[in-house]
């Protein structure tokens, strides 16, 4: 079975996309490289990038990281896992900022994690793009989009393009010129082309609806 390495030749996937995709190799020239990113070479850690994930969702980043340092304060360990996790209650972690619904999301995490139902680091270096998907998007609180983060920024896996990012559709709307963003179907259609460096082209995206000319206000991208 193959093992996936975590990370990709990104000079390569720059030469690949900028001769398969004219339009969009325009946009990565005036942009510039982008370097590989240091996630990719950093210890990675599964369940706890999950906990933190649901943590921070729909909180400010100063918000969130407030809330998980009470919570690591609490559980006496950076290390949020069901044994740690087992050491507070409900009630307490409602006092640390958690939310009702942040708290089943960290049981149901803690017990699947304790029945062996989340793949390891090593077990997911074996296993494809669409089996870590469906291995995680049951757990509550983790849909498609925040897995898809984690096959990018952490895996490092080359061919993932998340189709729902708002920021990933507004920088398509930019490349192609066109008056209203691809829906999700459509943009699936569009990356066809960019395969198998999907990912990097997101990167990019990301980084037009940033940089676009058209844009007339800032564009909230997904992970905002």
């Amino acid at each position: 079975m193959p093992r996936h390495a975590r990370g990709f030749d990104t000079e390569q996937a720059w030469d690949h996309l900028s001769r398969r995709d004219r339009k969009l190799g325009t946009w990565m020239k005036r942009i510039g490289y982008i370097e590989p990113q240091p996630t990719w070479r950093k210890p990675f850690d599964p369940v706890d990038a999950l906990a933190r994930a649901i943590l921070y969702q729909q909180l400010s980043g100063k918000a969130a990281a407030t809330i998980v340092g009470r919570v690591e304060a609490a559980i006496g360990s950076t290390r949020l896992h069901f044994d740690t996790l087992g050491r507070i209650d409900d009630t307490a972690l409602r006092a640390c900022g958690v939310s009702g619904n942040k708290t089943l999301a960290l049981r149901d995490l803690a017990a699947r994690e304790q029945r062996g139902e989340i793949p390891t680091l090593r077990q997911m270096s074996v296993m494809s793009e669409d089996d870590i998907v469906a291995a995680l998007v049951p757990i509550r609180g983790i849909g498609r989009w925040t897995v898809e983060m984690m096959l990018m920024f952490r895996l490092g896996r080359p061919d993932v393009l998340p189709i729902d990012d708002l920021g990933v559709r507004k920088g398509a709307q930019f490349v192609d010129r066109q008056e209203v963003m691809p829906t999700p179907k459509e943009l699936l259609a569009r990356g066809e082309k960019w395969g198998p460096y999907r990912t990097y082209a997101a990167q990019y995206l990301w980084r037009i609806a940033d940089f676009g000319t058209e844009a007339k206000t800032a564009t909230k991208r997904s992970q905002d």
